[in-house]
């Protein structure tokens, strides 16, 4: 019997009392963000943020439930952002959208950091981490120390998994992959980034979801990406439901799937009904697979929508799982 789980891809909005408080500690710097090295106030502030938004998803009853990523200034490079052997640059686009981040210059050794399961530690009741692929981390960052892009992939790669292996008491990990996307990997470059999400995943004992957004995997990589030794695959079904699904009927996919049915950039909120319909449509247009577990997300990031929205996504995306037949 399928097991529908409902859950989030994680970062989400800074709650207006942390940005008016946070921006007043912060002396309202522009140029003054997160470094890894926060005065005492600066940390205290979010983390009681980051208890709010745990018990949020708590109240919403989200059956995996995330820190938020209330700390990362950058969609997706915070991880490297922090680093002590990185700097950080100009902004640059994120992709192509209306959301910038800075560009993490890689200038020494990636070594294990620890700065994202000391997130997890500070939160009660988080079982699910979120991190970077390491194809996209990689994607949107500039190496000045490896000086090959096949070794710098795999020095990413390195440091993500040593990142996961020392997250404790979660039962999913989610890596985020827009770059297989948006900048979809090239002949040898496909299996490279199989290859490197397969470093991260065997680094945990934990169920691991590729999540993929803003679009459809082109085919080969695709089909490079059913090699990696990973639980599940997401697909964008806001984005790209033909696509994504020729994808999963052509290929296959793994013995568990992740769907992205609600819109994570859209205010309009979703009824649980549809959202249902979404999950439920799915599953009938692959006849031949039965699924152990279906993860019903968000197809993206929530920090896109106002908090009032997020929350009520937060609610209908929970409640939709009560309503899901398969």
């Amino acid at each position: 019997m399928t097991e529908v789980l409902a859950t989030t891809p994680g970062l989400f909005p800074l709650q207006d009392w942390a940005k008016d408080e946070l921006s007043d500690l912060k002396g309202h710097q522009k140029d003054d963000l997160i470094s890894g090295d926060e005065s005492g106030d600066i940390v205290d502030a979010y983390e009681t943020a980051r208890e709010e938004v745990v018990e949020r998803q708590l109240e919403a009853g989200l059956d995996r439930v995330v820190e938020g990523q209330l700390r990362w200034d950058d969609m997706l490079a915070h991880p490297l952002c922090v680093h002590d052997n990185v700097e950080t640059r100009g902004i640059v686009r994120y992709y192509d959208n209306n959301n910038f981040y800075r560009e993490p210059v890689v200038s020494g050794d990636l070594s294990f950091d620890g700065d994202i399961a000391d997130e997890i530690a500070s939160a009660a009741d988080v079982n699910q981490a979120v991190l970077p692929g390491p194809y996209s981390l990689a994607d949107l960052a500039t190496d000045e120390h490896y000086g090959d892009d096949a070794a710098f992939l795999d020095a990413v790669a390195d440091f993500l998994a040593d990142e996961a292996d020392a997250i404790e008491d979660v039962e999913t990990l989610f890596l985020l992959e827009p770059s297989l996307v948006e900048n979809a990997p090239e002949e040898g470059e496909d299996e490279r980034a199989s290859a490197a999400i397969d470093t991260v995943a065997n680094a945990v004992d934990t169920e691991v979801v590729v999540q993929t957004y803003w679009g459809a995997i082109p085919e080969k990589p695709y089909a490079h990406l059913m090699d990696a030794d990973v639980d599940a695959i997401g697909f964008d079904f806001v984005s790209d439901h033909e696509t994504n699904l020729y994808n999963i009927q052509e290929y296959g996919t793994k013995d568990s799937i992740a769907l992205g049915v609600v819109d994570g950039q859209n205010t309009l909120v979703e009824t649980p009904e549809e959202i249902a319909e979404r999950i439920e449509w799915v599953d009938d247009n692959i006849p031949a697979q039965e699924f152990d577990t279906v993860y019903a997300t968000s197809n993206t990031e929530l920090f896109y929508l106002p908090e009032n929205k997020f929350e009520e996504k937060l609610d209908t995306l929970a409640d939709a799982t009560e309503e899901v037949s398969l």
